[in-house]
């Protein structure tokens, strides 16, 4: 399997973003792929790109060749990029904070709306009120 670092399609039509992946070089554009290295945004003004430059120098250590467009877009994110380039930092996280927090927000609602409507604290809680007069 010989290693391929390109470009995969994102996005809708005429809203195209990439991300910047880790492929097998017999494998089609936007199928299975084996890492992601970031992401390239071309039609935000600047264009954004963040990449995890360390992993794509690994990738590359152990044989994997860039794409023509991919190796423009690190030697520009090695070089500090240029004006029409804004470049970012890879989340360290993945994303795990932004969705702690969004659950957090979720949570803190979802208890505010039971404070505020006891009625259907009951419900949810799996006990249905008794009607006056039913046996």
């Amino acid at each position: 399997m010989s290693a391929r670092i390109r470009l995969r399609r994102m996005g809708r039509k005429k809203q195209a973003h990439f991300r910047i992946i880790v492929a097998d070089s017999a494998a089609p554009r936007d199928g299975r792929f084996v890492d992601t290295l970031g992401y390239y945004k071309p039609l935000t003004r600047p264009a954004r790109l963040v990449v995890d430059i360390d992993r794509a120098d690994a990738w590359i250590a152990k044989g994997a060749e860039p794409s023509n467009t991919v190796r423009m877009l690190l030697n520009k994110a090695r070089k500090g990029g240029d004006a029409r380039v804004a470049l970012g930092v890879p989340d360290p996280e993945g994303g795990q904070a932004r969705r702690a927090e969004g659950k957090a927000r979720e949570e803190a609602v979802a208890a505010a709306a039971t404070e505020a409507d006891p009625s259907t604290a009951g419900a949810e809680e799996g006990g249905a009120p008794e009607a006056a007069g039913e046996p």
